[in-house]
């Protein structure tokens, strides 16, 4: 053979590898509105930045008629590229390949971009779009989805991993998604269950369609499995590349900090007038974040799961900021079960990366009720508690209005190694709210008054001048400044500026052992 056979051949193979399926099967995907393996990574990618890695890689199964179906890259794509020039290691499941389903030699290709990823700590993008285990391989393919399970524990904590769910993803396959720090899907289009539709009836008796038991939306919404819904795959693809820039490559660097940042979108002004004057009264959290955070720079994390909680990730003068916040419109901002788990992951997810953590709290308390104890809001609630007391990262926290109770404790006061603290002239720190404290404090007194209503309303009045206010609290030092709300961005921007070399650490040891 030739010189110019020879790489005749080359040319011919990778055509044959970037074919996948072939066309019918590729006109099928396109038919149900998604988006093929290749399609998908050009729009994650910078243009011309991909290198693939192990295109010509085949299953080496033969039963079942294997030995006769083979196709190159074996139903995925691995290799690495770049998003806004910073280099990320990418692997595309290709439905159109033995529908996605995961082989010995499919695993081990996404097992090696892993490694390469965590090797050199860069982040690790996956895009499922899988059937599940290769049904005909048996045992090996199921110990190929343990090899990736393995990877994406090892690797947590060390490098960014995203997954991005664009199709089906089923049975153990779920668990890799779950163990990443970032899971986006896509409305209408991607699923994720342990087991299916049909699997349920037969055990449950219950009927329920795909997108009912695992889509987008249920996902998002009620089970907090994914963080991010996409009405798209196109959009679904920018918001990981907007993620990606938020992060740092690894757990040893720090985000990378833009230089052409904007003033807030909401002024100064607005923010000392934004509390009302009646504490039964709410107001909208984000209004208060985007009077801090740099102008268009913040994205909701979990946006649509537990919304009496607000997470995401901002930019404060072009640095990175994790945001936690109450929200006053959704169930008063009090801590539940569900808000207590997602702010927990999200601290945590912030500490992993060295990303500091602005907390802006008005929190009545935890949720009381039968329910909420017999769910475990106790154990639920430690790990919000945890996840502050073991970050080391900045931690930075405002009081706008209510701090009660345990849940003062645990938004980060000063208590659990808070490093700057402030409160507006609103915060009311208290262990209740003003009338449930006077009802205790004072009930024989209001009871033998001759006019119970006019005592009860002298007794609240006096009690909300001693001490439903931030200068009890600054007088001990539990709050560092109490400051105009109109202060509060430049106030954030000297404390991280002052923290910026923070160092912090913990006792020895294996690891802790959060509540779980």
């Amino acid at each position: 053979m030739s010189t110019a056979d020879k790489l005749d051949r080359l040319r011919q193979m990778r055509e044959q590898a970037r074919e996948g399926g072939g066309a019918r099967r590729l006109d099928q995907q396109h038919a149900r509105g998604k988006l093929s393996a290749r399609e998908r990574l050009t729009l994650l990618l910078d243009d011309d930045s991909f290198t693939e890695l192990d295109a010509f890689v085949t299953h080496r199964a033969s039963d079942f008629g294997l030995d006769e179906e083979r196709y190159l890259g074996d139903g995925v794509i691995t290799g690495f590229g770049r998003i806004d020039g910073r280099p990320v290691y990418v692997y595309s499941q290709d439905f159109t390949v033995f529908g996605g389903s995961l082989s010995e030699a499919h695993a081990e290709k996404i097992c090696k971009v892993m490694d390469l990823a965590v090797e050199n700590g860069l982040p690790i993008i996956g895009l499922s779009d899988s059937g599940g285990a290769r049904i005909q391989e048996g045992v090996v393919s199921l110990g190929g989805y343990a090899d990736i399970f393995l990877r994406n524990t090892l690797a947590s904590g060390v490098v960014p991993q995203i997954s991005l769910v664009m199709g089906p993803c089923a049975g153990g396959a779920v668990y890799s998604p779950a163990i990443t720090d970032f899971v986006l899907m896509v409305d209408s289009t991607s699923y994720m269950f342990v087991t299916g539709p049909n699997v349920v009836k037969t055990v449950t008796h219950e009927e329920i369609d795909f997108e009912g038991l695992g889509g987008a939306r249920v996902h998002n919404e009620t089970s907090g499995v994914a963080h991010f819904m996409a009405a798209g795959e196109p959009q679904a693809l920018e918001l990981a590349r907007t993620l990606v820039g938020y992060l740092p490559p690894n757990n040893v660097d720090l985000a990378p900090r833009r230089e052409d940042w904007s003033d807030p979108a909401i002024g100064g002004d607005e923010l000392d007038v934004l509390v009302p004057d009646s504490p039964k009264q709410s107001y909208d959290m984000h209004s208060v974040i985007g009077g801090i955070v740099d102008a268009d720079s913040f994205t909701e994390v979990h946006a649509l799961f537990a919304r009496n909680i607000i997470c995401g990730l901002g930019r404060i003068e072009g640095r990175t900021v994790g945001i936690v916040a109450q929200q006053p419109e959704v169930l008063a901002g009090v801590l539940d079960i569900d808000a207590s788990d997602k702010a927990a992951r999200f601290v945590r997810t912030c500490d992993c990366f060295n990303i500091p953590i602005l907390t802006l709290v008005d929190v009545p308390g935890f949720l009381p009720g039968v329910e909420q104890e017999h769910r475990g809001i106790i154990r639920h609630g430690a790990k919000l508690l945890y996840a502050y007391c073991e970050a080391t990262v900045p931690k930075v926290t405002v009081i706008t209005r209510k701090a009660y109770g345990g849940a003062y404790d645990v938004m980060s006061s000063k208590h659990v190694r808070g490093d700057m603290n402030f409160a507006w002239p609103t915060a009311e720190i208290a262990v209740m709210g003003v009338e449930g404290a006077v009802n205790i404090i004072f009930r024989e007194q209001i009871a033998s008054a001759e006019d119970a209503a006019a005592e009860r309303a002298r007794l609240v009045a006096e009690y909300e001048e001693r001490f439903a206010n931030p200068y009890v609290a600054a007088a001990r030092g539990y709050v560092d400044e109490v400051i105009l709300p109109s202060e509060t961005r430049a106030r954030v921007v000297g404390a991280l500026a002052m923290l910026e070399n923070k160092r912090q650490s913990v006792p020895a040891k294996k690891h802790g052992n959060i509540p779980l």
